[in-house]
């Protein structure tokens, strides 16, 4: 059962005792390291099949799970989703703990959250209501009531799609129509189960008899409504073993946060941590441009983030294309990728096209690639999203346009106006504006798709002058039919989002100019940073081709005014880094104090140091105090760099010994190029041991801060002993 793992994997797989958190690099082998632990408790005796629940977020990987397991002849565990392991119990209980059968379960809630609207005279159009939809959605997982919501919102810089005391008032009318028409919603199946195991112990005791051991999968997604559902399962017991990622953290806007991952160890204080690093996906080219785009982020999961070392043969360097517009990075694509699939033996690349995949940041660029990869007689199919011209509001505006085509001589507005001007007209009135809508959401996502005719009418227009509108409809219809074929197996077209958990030997990352990747409507540091973690994402779908573009200017002859996403800084070639910052993370094992063999210490492997510039391993001993190449550019603080080197002489003066056994050259310029803000970071740099930052810790940090520091011979001989400096200098600098 444990042959053909590599230790980290086998550790993962033998520790069954006690809380376990395994964090996972993208391509480190999760779902086979607790699929192999599973089966392995269970061929050993250890774990009754009937007693494990593994949970994890979609009906795909839990089917993935159970599949694997009955391969490995653990067929009897449960594998589900929270959703679908809470609503089997609550079923089950229902009779026992509330009485009568379960209430029926309202699939789609919108119906009933545009009622709600009706009632509180507020006016939603479709895409509206699918947001304030969402907004009741996240605000449940949250566990946020109708009464609070506009300050938790406001609090967690939430951009609602309406007026929060608005959407409140709406959140609590759905809540009221619900228990008037005895129904509940997908969240109520998690809240009720929770209600149901905090009011009724004896319930709770049946399901703890039940189930007596858990892995959750993907646990960086999980919700604080999820997270107290976990908790009532487990009781006062650690039989746990979660697994996850920080830096794949892409779906905060529901509800997840990677805050119970990052926390696990302060929850469960004995527990193993084993980090999984060894890619067995994605070629060295690849993993390095994933650690590079790592090794720029910033927060809490950043400094959590794992160095990955892939396990495979080398492959070709990821491909940086600048293109003069979107057409023509579309098309250009869309030539890069006929060549990948045509066969070796006719001098192509010979991938099958179901093993490349084009991924966007939003599902209204879709439809270039769509044209593109359809001119060039590529077979493609959409994941996550409607084809372009399927979309309700495509349909709907070719059908205003063509109702436009043929009234035009009636309507005086459209009479003399060029096309662009009668379609910017015409979609006007169906929610297309000069500017984008505030945040995300469907309301964004319809005028994205009006926004991308509107481009369509602008492009049609410059390469056919004297066409009308009329050819314009014409030319929809065309592009309409040619889409509408049977889907076939080919190329992949999705969202980043849509792509997580899949991968491919060939991956396109397009569109990757400031504005899209980061979206434009991420404003806050930690929104910004979760647009990065997402182009993390993107990268490490690829096992072994990588391209990523950008177009300079969205039409052709438009000025060349883009630049590249601020992510490829550093990276891409020609480019200079800003504020890079070596990797965390080495792989490992940390056992925790009461770990079963933990030796009641923690050990913990240390990783090669890197350029926090370029990302290159480093080796030279000087470099790697300064963390960079010497070759690369700096960020020197000079003005931090000469107080700290004064500081330096006058704690050296104490001691009685060469500055340099206080900290070298190298390290203070380590410090003033880095200027860390904590211990943890001060710490990371070469050259400052524990001993020294328990001794100079302080004063370091407080000049970094910029703060002025009393001169250590302030005051001397003021005991009156004329030999305060005799005794242990740790308590000067304690003192000041």
């Amino acid at each position: 059962m444990l042959d053909g793992l590599d230790p980290e994997q086998r550790e993962v797989a033998t520790s069954l005792h006690g809380a376990v958190c395994v964090l996972a690099g993208a391509g480190t082998g999760k779902t086979r390291a607790i699929t192999h632990r599973i089966a392995y408790g269970v061929r050993a005796g250890m774990l009754q099949p009937a007693s494990v629940l593994a949970v994890t977020f979609t009906n795909r990987a839990a089917g993935e799970m159970r599949g694997r397991l009955r391969q490995l002849g653990a067929g009897g565990v449960q594998a589900r989703t929270f959703h679908s392991a809470a609503l089997r119990q609550l079923q089950y209980f229902w009779p026992k703990a509330v009485g009568g059968e379960v209430p029926r379960l309202v699939e789609r809630k919108v119906q009933l959250v545009a009622e709600a609207a009706a009632r509180c005279r507020v006016r939603l159009d479709r895409n509206e209501l699918r947001d304030v939809t969402g907004e009741i959605e996240w605000s449940k997982v949250t566990q946020t009531v109708p009464e609070d919501y506009p300050a938790v919102a406001a609090k967690s810089g939430r951009e609602a799609p309406r007026d929060a005391a608005e959407i409140g008032r709406i959140y609590a009318t759905y809540e009221q129509l619900k228990r008037d028409r005895g129904v509940i919603d997908f969240e109520d199946v998690l809240l009720l189960t929770v209600g149901v195991l905090q009011e009724r112990h004896d319930i709770a005791d049946q399901v703890r008899r039940q189930y007596q051991h858990f892995v959750v999968d993907e646990y960086q997604d999980v919700s604080p409504l999820q997270q107290r559902l976990l908790e009532l399962w487990l009781g006062d017991r650690d039989s746990l073993c979660v697994v996850g990622d920080a830096s794949q953290t892409i779906y905060s806007f529901t509800g997840a946060t990677p805050d119970h991952l990052l926390n696990f160890r302060t929850r469960h204080p004995g527990a193993t941590v084993v980090k999984l690093i060894r890619d067995y996906r994605s070629t060295p080219q690849v993993v390095h441009l994933a650690n590079g785009l790592l090794s720029q982020a910033r927060g809490r999961a950043a400094e959590h983030r794992l160095e990955l070392v892939s396990q495979r043969e080398a492959g070709p360097d990821p491909v940086y294309a600048a293109y003069a517009d979107e057409p023509a990075e579309a098309e250009g694509t869309a030539r890069r990728i006929r060549e990948l699939i045509t066969p070796v033996e006719q001098g192509g690349g010979g991938v099958p096209p179901s093993q490349v995949a084009v991924l966007y940041r939003v599902n209204a660029q879709s439809e270039l690639y769509e044209q593109a990869l359809a001119d060039a007689q590529v077979p493609y199919q959409l994941r996550g999203a409607e084809r372009f011209f399927e979309r309700p509001e495509v349909r709907e505006a070719g059908l205003l346009l063509r109702g436009a085509a043929r009234g035009r001589s009636a309507d005086p507005a459209l009479m003399d106006a060029d096309i662009p001007s009668q379609v910017r007209a015409v979609l006007g009135t169906r929610g297309w504006t000069p500017e984008p809508p505030a945040g995300s959401g469907a309301v964004r996502d319809r005028w994205e798709s009006l926004a991308a005719l509107v481009r369509l009418a602008e492009d049609f227009a410059g390469s056919r002058p004297g066409a009308t509108l009329s050819d314009l409809v014409a030319e929809l219809d065309e592009r309409a039919a040619a889409q509408h074929a049977p889907t076939v197996e080919g190329v992949t077209l999705a969202s980043l989002h849509a792509a997580k958990g899949l991968e491919w030997d060939a991956v396109f990352l397009v569109g990757l100019t400031e504005g899209m990747v980061p979206i434009t409507y991420a404003k806050t540091d930690q929104q910004i940073e979760e647009e990065r973690r997402l182009l993390y994402v993107g990268v490490t779908r690829a096992r072994h081709h990588l391209t990523l573009s950008w177009a300079l200017s969205r039409a052709p002859g438009g000025r060349a005014s883009r630049r590249p996403t601020r992510f490829l800084n550093g990276l891409r070639p020609g480019s200079q880094a800003v504020g890079a910052r070596t990797l965390g993370g080495a792989g490992g094992i940390e056992r925790g104090a009461a770990a079963p063999g933990g030796g009641g210490g923690v050990r913990r492997r240390r990783g090669p140091v890197h350029c926090r510039v370029c990302g290159r391993a480093l080796t030279d001993a000087g470099e790697m105090k300064l963390m960079r190449c010497e070759g690369c550019p700096s960020e020197l603080d000079e003005a931090l760099y000469e107080r700290l080197r004064d500081w330096r002489a006058e704690q050296a003066g104490l001691l009685g010994q060469p500055a340099y056994c206080v900290f070298t050259d190298k390290t203070l310029l380590a410090i003033a190029e880095a200027v860390p803000e904590t211990e943890s970071e001060l710490a990371r740099i070469a050259g400052v041991g524990r001993r020294k930052l328990d001794r100079f810790g302080g004063d370091v940090l407080a000049l970094c801060e910029g703060r002025e520091l009393p001169s250590a011979v302030d005051g001397e001989g003021d005991d009156g002993a004329g030999g305060s400096h005799s005794g242990d200098p740790r308590q000067n600098s304690t003192e000041k």
